[in-house]
């Protein structure tokens, strides 16, 4: 067998009917490398009917095509296209005929070529991708994910056939077992000889084993070899180690003179996993509490584009800063994020849809639902079930059926559909109280005249976000208790949206089930994390979210009462302003005050409101932070009045302006771990100390940056790969002399990129961005932007930045041949 990437050559371009075309040739697409986005770069407009859901970006049909070469010797092969995802109702083509189909957006699927090609000249393949009304988020649009061209044997492994998991793990030794599904497409009964072997981290070969096979003309038989590791290494988040099985096909025979078939290798884990309400999650015998962060599946500035790297990046920062597990929202990770987490050490909960049969959107995956989920959760278990990483299968996100007895059908079959491809793993489900009775509440409000000020424009999150205490009481009262429990009983875990008020309660009417926050209020992470500390039944903890996305404009966003009010931020707002983690990979204020709460971080953190804003009264929002940015520069006279918020587990906390005290406050767990200060703003420097038993525990400082300013060039590694998943990403910030961030700049920085590689995107974190990320100038936020660089081959790559009245910056990217 033979996989190569078939991420280059491709042309996107509008798609319209061939009528149209007679009246308006489209002419030849624009050159593009996948994984692409093509909605990032269209123009945005405050007119978009989808408005702030899609970040104003409109909706639209493109047609993706390539040309390639299939050899003469293809001929009596199997050849394929696997698509990792295409967003959406992908629509296949192979020399103009229809070849294959598929609704969701973010199932990989393989599309068999054999009966359309010519063998020996050019082939074309033609990929139709639309996007319109059918998310509550910025979906993308395309082959946004990696695809790849599979030619094997006609006695091969099928796709995804390859199946490992440890059944039995001991000190001395681990079972692992070995499942591989042996396709024959000849026209003949084949016996085959099927070998594995098992290499540790080192690449020495660990175990071995190999047995025959006899396969009927057209069918398909399992070879399963159950084979020993001896003194195996355990994955866990601390030590994610990894085992590769390479399993070979070949004909009968001598071992001299047998003919290879196929070959496929596959890295995967040792650990055992177990549950139960005393002592909650436990990992190789180790308990463990879920630090946990939703993700949406966007790339920020690279839009819906899942190139490796981007994914690989995403991981890393969120790992930093102290996250140990992420939950999908609301769809299937890509390949490359499951395995970044395999390799970082990064437990994740992977999830199905966001709806069933009950559409959120007018054109949403529920129209394809009742005739494709089972191929879907198919496609999932398929994808994850070699990856260690992958803990839980969730089989949706706040859907409206769950309370109803004919819609918690739906869930049994989907849960136990998961559980007959995969009973290693647990099964859980975004279950929102709320709105799982959500007609009910309609009903009873109509009933008593109740008015929720407008919070509907905004659907059910408009609803969350005007009344989330109430919210959180509907959760908790005896109408869901009564109208979820089935929908509950049929899963291992219950996965709870926005229903902490139900984490003690349920210990007391169903002592044997077990809890996780799968979607959490991300202030209250103080109150969530003590409850989830103090209950071994609760597992842990996913805010919302973890890093920010496109879409949901402004849903994050502190909101001033001398505003008009609103659940989405206006036109030119893009990202949801929600999320630790900016989209460009800066760690908000947040991030650090999560930290803490942790116990993760033991020296004080300052954020300081921004100037501007002190004394406005907010209505802040349940996904909204504080304004605040660790900085002591701003262009503001002296003696103005600002905030300061010191994040610190220690009793006490004492700020001092210039050396001088600003008073102390009390921190720690009982007080949230956050002390506020109104103190008068002075240049110079802030100190923040921290005591605990009267005596200093810790202390931290932030310093004013000076007038002379300079631009500051670092790409996050100077050695890339030259291929088609890598990517150098280079931060730009403006700083002064002594290297201290000029947070006030926000000035417009060019950048050129020659040599082997092109300017994949550009922009800063601005939530209210009105600029584009396909353009080579872009003005800083708080002194800072990103520029994403693609290797075009190998050789060295300039990034330059230029800035009026700056000395331009160059750095030096090598882009090197894989070995």
């Amino acid at each position: 067998m033979t996989t190569t990437s078939f991420n280059l050559g491709w042309t996107v371009r509008p798609k319209v009917s061939p009528y149209a075309q007679l009246q308006n040739p489209q002419g030849a697409g624009v050159p593009v490398t996948l994984p692409h986005d093509a909605t990032i770069t269209r123009e945005r407009s405050a007119d978009e009917p989808q408005g702030g859901r899609s970040a104003y970006f409109p909706g639209g049909v493109y047609e993706y095509t390539k040309v390639f070469d299939v050899p003469a010797e293809y001929r009596g092969k199997r050849v394929s296209v696997e698509f990792e995802g295409v967003y959406r109702d992908a629509m296949v083509f192979v020399n103009g005929a229809f070849a294959a189909q598929r609704p969701s957006g973010y199932s990989t699927f393989v599309v068999e070529l054999d009966p359309y090609l010519r063998y020996g000249e050019a082939n074309t393949i033609r990929v139709d991708a639309r996007a319109h009304d059918d998310s509550r988020w910025y979906t993308g649009a395309g082959i946004y994910r990696d695809t790849a061209l599979i030619v094997t044997d006609l006695v091969h492994i099928a796709p995804a056939g390859l199946r490992v998991s440890t059944p039995d793990i001991e000190p001395a030794r681990a079972v692992v077992e070995v499942a591989a599904e042996i396709r024959n497409d000849s026209g003949g009964t084949r016996t085959v000889v099927v070998a594995t072997d098992i290499t540790d981290a080192t690449g020495a070969i660990v175990a071995r084993g190999s047995s025959p096979v006899t396969v009927r003309a057209g069918g398909s038989a399992v070879a399963r070899q159950r084979l020993y590791v001896t003194r195996p290494s355990l994955w866990s988040v601390e030590t994610p180690t990894l085992y590769r099985a390479t399993t070979r096909v070949t004909s009968g025979g001598t071992e001299d003179d047998a003919e290879p078939l196929d070959v496929r290798e596959t890295t995967f884990g040792v650990r055992t996993l177990q549950l139960d309400p005393e002592h909650g999650l436990r990992i190789n015998g180790e308990r463990v509490k879920l630090r946990g962060a939703c993700v949406h599946h966007d790339n920020g500035i690279l839009g819906a584009a899942t190139i490796a790297r981007a994914e690989e990046r995403r991981i890393e920062i969120l790992k930093r800063a102290g996250f140990n597990a992420i939950r999908s929202s609301h769809n299937a990770l890509s390949p490359a994020m499951l395995d970044a987490c395999d390799r970082l050490g990064m437990l994740v909960m992977d999830e199905t849809f966001d709806m069933w049969t009950e559409g959120k959107s007018t054109f949403d995956y529920a129209l394809a639902f009742p005739e494709w989920w089972e191929r879907d959760v198919e496609a999932l278990v398929a994808k994850d079930h070699n990856h260690p990483s992958v803990v839980f299968y969730s089989i949706g996100n706040e859907i409206l059926e769950t309370g109803d007895p004919l819609g918690s059908e739906w869930g049994r079959r989907l849960a136990e559909k998961v559980r007959s491809l995969d009973h290693t793993r647990f099964v859980t489900n975004g279950i929102n109280g709320f709105v799982s009775v959500l007609r009910d509440v309609v009903q009873m409000m109509e009933a008593h005249g109740s008015d929720q000020g407008g919070a509907a424009e905004g659907g059910v999150n408009g609803l969350m976000s005007s009344a989330a205490d109430f919210m959180n009481q509907v959760s908790a009262s005896p109408l869901v208790t009564s109208k979820t429990e089935e929908s509950f009983s049929v899963l291992d875990v219950a996965g709870l949206n926005y229903g902490d008020a139900r984490y003690v309660v349920d210990k007391d009417l169903f002592p044997d089930r077990v809890i996780v926050g799968s979607e959490t209020f991300p202030p209250q992470i103080a109150r969530y994390w003590r409850l989830v500390e103090d209950n071994a039944h609760v597992l842990g903890d996913f805010t919302w979210a973890g890093w920010d996305y496109l879409g949901e404009v402004g849903i994050g966003r502190v909101q001033y009462t001398d505003e008009p009010p609103a659940f989405e931020a206006p036109f030119p707002w893009i990202t949801a302003w929600v999320g630790d983690i900016d989209i460009s990979g800066h760690r908000r204020t947040i991030s650090y005050y999560r930290e803490t709460v942790f116990g993760l971080r033991h020296e004080p953190y300052i954020a300081v409101l921004r100037p501007e804003h002190f004394g406005r009264p907010t209505s802040q929002g349940m996904w909204a932070w504080s304004d605040t940015l660790s900085s002591w520069t701003f262009d503001v006279p002296d003696e103005t009045m600002t905030q300061v918020e010191v994040y610190s587990d220690a009793d006490e906390v004492e700020i001092l302006v210039n050396g001088v005290s600003a008073g102390r406050q009390p921190a720690g767990r009982d007080h949230a771990f956050l002390a506020r200060f109104d103190v008068p703003y002075a240049r110079g420097e802030i100190t923040a100390i921290g005591y605990t038993g009267g005596r200093e525990h810790s202390r931290s400082q932030v310093v004013s940056a000076s007038e002379r300013r300079r631009l500051d060039v670092v790409p996050d590694r100077t050695t890339i790969r030259a291929d088609d998943t890598d990517l150098s990403f280079v931060t730009i910030e403006i700083r002064d002399e002594q290297g201290i961030l000029a947070t006030t700049e926000n000035r417009p920085v060019t950048v050129t990129v020659e040599g082997a590689g092109v300017l994949q995107g550009y922009g800063s974190a601005r939530p209210d961005n009105p600029e584009r990320y396909d353009s080579d100038t872009h003005d800083t936020f708080d002194g800072r932007i990103l520029a994403v660089v693609r290797p075009t081959g190998a050789g060295p790559i300039t990034v330059t930045a230029t800035s009026a009245g700056l000395e331009p910056v160059a750095v030096t990217v090598t882009s090197q041949e894989c070995p």
